[in-house]
């Protein structure tokens, strides 16, 4: 389910957070399919089970998924997610592709990069 490196620099709460999105974005966990409990998951990985809150409150907030008091956590419908989460990425995007652009790509390669990754989407390929 998720893979945790414990020798990347990245915490451990945002490595779960980005295995569980790219589970819910791929499809893998099913819009409103229960996800495991923060005692059940942080016993898989041999975690602190604060360390599954955290992750599962930053989904929360950014609209991956919800909970129901007593039911536990689902993954939440595409539509959704929320508008602060696109706005943060295209914030992110707009500062790569400024980059890009001045390490020298031009625009058209970038179009067409963008081009072949949503034909790969369309295919079914790597969604994540």
């Amino acid at each position: 389910m998720i893979q945790l490196n414990y020798r990347d620099a990245k915490p451990i709460y945002e490595q779960i957070k980005e295995g569980l999105r790219r589970l819910v974005i791929t499809g893998v966990i099913a819009t409103d399919e229960k996800l495991p409990s923060v005692r059940e998951l942080a016993s898989e990985l041999s975690i602190n089970p604060n360390t599954i809150q955290r992750a599962y409150r930053e989904l929360e907030q950014e609209g991956y998924i919800y909970t129901i008091s007593g039911k536990g956590s689902f993954a939440a419908m595409q539509q959704d997610v929320n508008r602060r989460r696109n706005e943060e990425l295209l914030q992110k995007f707009d500062e790569i592709v400024k980059e890009l652009l001045y390490l020298k790509d031009t625009a058209d390669q970038l179009k067409e990069r963008i081009d072949e990754l949503s034909k790969k989407m369309e295919k079914g390929g790597d969604r994540a």
